[in-house]
């Protein structure tokens, strides 16, 4: 089996946190915005396997076990964050939380 190059590996990774940042700029619904900052972070955990995997060390994988983590709370929270915007705006636009008062 023919090793993959870390070359590759980072660089599918920079375009994967390109999509993901590029989503979080542009788009104005909050589920995308999520979405997009999952990309980012399953991205950041490509080139960490990838670092892992070339250096032959578990680093990579601890690490990404920890962005799994981190991700899994953040979409719980997340997610209840957008239910609870929708049940008071009815919308998910992201405008809308301008328009907040204390």
């Amino acid at each position: 089996m023919t090793a993959i190059p870390l070359n590759h590996v980072l660089m599918l990774a920079c375009i994967l946190f390109a999509i993901g940042f590029i989503g979080v700029i542009s788009r104005k619904n909050t589920l995308f915005i999520l979405m997009s900052l999952e990309i980012m972070l399953n991205a950041v955990g490509v080139a960490f396997i990838g670092a892992g995997s070339v250096w032959q060390q578990a680093d990579g994988q601890i690490m990404f076990i920890l962005i799994l983590s981190l991700a899994a709370a953040e979409v719980a929270i997340g997610l209840a964050l957008l239910l609870r915007m929708q049940r008071r705006y009815q919308s998910l636009d992201i405008d809308k939380l301008s328009e907040l008062r204390g």
